[in-house]
């Protein structure tokens, strides 16, 4: 195993533009049966099946604090060029989409069908695609950084392929967990203070695990609070 010991860091610029690519909720897992099944009475589930749900908002209800983390920490330090987003949720079989899009329950199935493989032809095609308008929408000087795991070839592979040395991703998240990952994010954005990136092209992708986090506040009822929520 390594460590991030080495890693060239890139100092975050305040002028300088960033946008955000943020990796998806798990689809199979338990908090997903909780929209999915015929009998979910919660009411975001009840939103879903009517007028739809913001993506961002679904996705946050699913994953629970990863989630959260991501789309908290991308909205408060993105700096996107003109014509584009400051953030965008990779999809399993819809390429890249904004954390606004309201979707419904079939556009979820149809989601939770697709596989999130480098391999998979679907979805690699549709990420490729919108990555390659991204990508001539905006310029070198303007970052890409994966919230998401640089240890597997799913996220890294297609878009080092389009994006290159402009991809980016913060380098306190190997040796990680999603949970911890998820906290960390929202210490950076109580304290206002961002995370170091470093370029995912030719990093150490794992590494021995950091000490764990302190709780959000003194009192550690944050924490908690973030975790335990359920529907």
């Amino acid at each position: 195993m390594g460590s991030s010991e080495g890693i060239v860091s890139r100092p975050t610029l305040q002028n300088k533009n960033r946008i955000f690519l943020l990796s998806p909720a798990n689809l199979g897992g338990i908090r997903a049966g909780y929209v999915f099944k015929e009998s979910a009475v919660s009411e975001i589930a009840s939103r879903l099946r009517q007028n739809g749900v913001l993506l961002g908002e679904l996705f946050t209800y699913i994953s629970s604090l990863y989630f959260r983390g991501k789309l908290a920490y991308a909205r408060a330090f993105c700096a996107p060029p003109r014509e584009v987003l400051g953030s965008y949720i990779i999809t399993a079989s819809a390429g890249l989409l904004s954390p606004e899009t309201v979707v419904t329950l079939d556009q979820l199935r149809e989601m939770a069908i697709g596989n999130v493989d480098a391999g998979d032809h679907r979805y690699r095609t549709a990420l490729e695609r919108d990555c390659l308008l991204l990508s001539e929408k905006t310029n070198a000087t303007c970052d890409i950084i994966l919230l998401g795991s640089i240890a597997t070839p799913k996220y890294v592979e297609p878009l080092l392929q389009i994006f290159g040395e402009r991809l980016l991703f913060p380098k306190e998240f190997i040796g990680r967990g999603d949970m911890s990952r998820g906290g960390l994010m929202l210490r950076a954005v109580e304290a206002a203070k961002e995370l170091e990136y470093a370029p995912v092209l030719n990093a150490i992708r794992r590494g021995s695990r950091p000490p764990r986090l302190l709780p959000l506040n003194p009192a550690g009822h944050k924490q908690k609070t973030l975790s335990r929520r359920l529907p």
